[in-house]
């Protein structure tokens, strides 16, 4: 973490921890019986030994359990302040909290509110998306990152057109925590709530998870303790796991089994195609409740673990990393059945196309009037901006906005034979939202994506263009749509890889070629439970695609229009140029 980063969350958590403790009444309305102690900690926030923050955060400790922490509300208002406006560059965000008898209210500048009813033990969201998202997004469920603008205020490389988007909110989300055994306690000292149990409802939307070892905290961007690109543990990771293995207190176990169960039952977002009735109800169906419930974390972690890869094995969801109290430990390979399907799958396309290239397949390539453009991930590296001074200073980027950008200019060339493009997507497992709607504006010019909250019923289609000859003026001229258009889809694409050419077949301009896509339609989102162990869920914000006013799912996989027999015939270019022109 950079120095005036961290003076920034310096100044920021400072003041906000002053001007909200100055709002908390003298005497709470209501008063317990239990013992309350503060502890302060440190801060880890990246991946290295540095970046401790010097600013302590305090947790709290009822009734002598000391390895499950609550958080007193006024100090975790600060905490989302200071995550949302620096963590995630929202400068347009702000909270506030006020206290009316037993309940407790955080408000955000958009108006929406979240109550914290400590006489009901509920937390009650008037709008679940609204009080959660950034307020850079122009959507109510926006998955888009890029909301970069240029001087004059005019957007960067995605534009949002407002009038083809439209929003439907959902309903009033009350999370019943007194009937899922989760505590919640006011007294003369505050407003207390369990730290996992405001990481779940208030934090895990932002992608970021806090995790407590006893000794510390470590605020978790993406993967905090794995560097997947050096293929080993971090300086963080050596720092988490340096406490004490051991058992769980039995408050801990109980904690944790309910929070896991309530946390999943409200965001897993494909309860409905699992036939989970409640996730209560799964682990004691396949026998896992008893031991998720028990003192032994490595037991517990390992049941888990046991059920994400062979109950849900959705490809999306996973297990990153073990609790603390479990050690630092390699993960054990197992997979289920649809990840090993999908992986033999990828490893079959992979061979076939190795076979046709065997000097190295080709990003773009032009066979007669068509050209070929090839990714396998969805992948977006930088700001708007970047692209635009990248193109200014001859340099070339990296990732699949730069590639599809390079294409446009390669197919839109004076004098071009291009008549045909092809997208192939039959080794893309997925990836960047970003990169996703790029290339369905490069093939459809209004670019429509819908998402819905399956936990809410809220219902968001957003339309976006994107400047592809970087003129900054979003036009006719940013397409490809006037050739003639094919995609090739296989098992292999997932996720983004599923989502793309499910909005392209909708559209009916362009023609699907090869084999049904792997499917996948639920954002990842990243989770941990109360002990420490990091792990990820499909969550209950599902893709969709849009017809007749009516939101569908895409997580079963797409029909092509013309099936391809035979593997090896979706790299034979120049028999697939011949086939592709004997269609029209």
């Amino acid at each position: 973490m950079r120095t005036n980063q961290m003076a920034r969350w310096l100044s920021a958590m400072l003041v906000c921890v002053l001007v909200l403790a100055c709002a908390v009444p003298a005497q709470a309305d209501n008063t317990g019986l239990h013992s309350v102690v503060q502890r302060s900690y440190p801060f880890y926030i990246g991946a290295e030994a540095d970046d401790m923050l010097n600013q302590e955060f305090p947790l709290c400790f009822i009734d002598g359990v000391d390895d499950l922490p609550f958080v007193e509300l006024s100090d975790w208002a600060a905490l989302l302040y200071f995550i949302n406006t620096e963590l995630n560059e929202d400068s347009g965000y702000d909270l506030s909290i006020e206290y009316e008898g037993d309940t407790v209210t955080l408000e955000r500048e958009n108006g929406y509110t979240l109550d914290f009813d400590f006489a009901g033990r509920k937390l009650i969201f008037e709008d679940y998306d609204a009080f959660v998202r950034n307020s850079n997004k122009t959507a109510l469920i926006d998955l888009v990152d890029e909301n970069s603008r240029d001087e004059n205020g005019n957007a960067h490389l995605i534009w949002r057109n407002e009038q083809a988007s439209f929003d439907r909110y959902g309903d009033v989300m009350t999370v019943d925590l007194g009937s899922n055994g989760i505590p919640m306690v006011a007294q003369d000292e505050g407003y207390y709530v369990p730290l996992q149990t405001l990481v779940d409802f208030t934090l895990l939307p932002s992608l970021i998870g806090v995790v407590f070892n006893g000794q510390a905290l470590f605020v978790a961007e993406d993967h905090l303790f794995f560097d997947y690109d050096e293929g080993e543990y971090t300086e963080t990771a050596e720092i988490y796991y340096d406490a004490p293995v051991g058992d769980r207190s039995d408050a801990l176990s109980e904690y944790s089994y309910n929070e896991l169960c309530l946390a999943l039952d409200t965001f897993y977002g494909l309860k409905e195609t699992h036939d989970i009735t409640s996730f209560r109800q799964l682990f004691w169906q396949i026998g896992y409740d008893e031991v998720l419930s028990g003192n032994d974390a490595m037991d517990a972690d390992n049941a888990l673990k046991s059920i994400i890869d062979y109950y849900l094995d959705d490809l999306h969801s996973g297990f990153n990393e073990y609790s603390y109290l479990a050690g630092l430990n390699s993960i054990p390979s197992s997979t289920g059945t649809s990840t090993r399907k999908m992986d033999a799958n990828a490893d079959i396309y992979s061979k076939a196309r190795s076979a046709a290239y065997p000097d190295g397949w080709l990003k773009y390539e032009e066979v007669g009037n068509t050209a070929y453009i090839t990714f396998d991930s969805f992948e977006s590296n930088y700001r708007g901006g970047s692209y635009y001074a990248a193109a200014e200073q001859g340099e070339v980027l990296d990732d699949t906005v730069a590639q599809i950008i390079e294409a446009h200019k390669q197919i839109t060339r004076e004098n071009s034979p291009i008549e045909n493009v092809v997208l192939d997507l039959s080794n893309n497992g997925g990836g960047a939202v970003d990169a996703a709607v790029v290339a369905l504006s490069w093939f459809l010019g209004d670019a429509p994506f819908s998402v819905k909250n399956m936990a809410t019923g809220a219902m968001s289609t957003a339309v976006y263009r994107a400047d592809l000859n970087l003129d900054h003026q979003f036009d006719e001229k940013d397409t490809v749509a006037d050739r003639n258009l094919y995609c090739l889809i296989s098992p292999v694409s997932f996720s983004c890889g599923n989502l793309v050419p499910a909005a392209l077949k909708s559209s009916q301009k362009v023609t699907l070629l090869g084999r049904t896509s792997g499917g996948g339609s639920c954002v990842v989102q990243p989770m941990c439970t109360a002990y420490g162990t990091i792990f990820q869920i499909s969550a209950g914000w599902r893709m969709s695609f849009l017809k007749n006013g009516s939101f569908y799912d895409i997580d079963q996989g797409v029909e092509p229009d013309f099936y391809i027999d035979h593997i090896a015939n979706y790299y034979d270019r120049a028999a697939l140029t011949d086939y592709i022109n004997s269609l029209f």
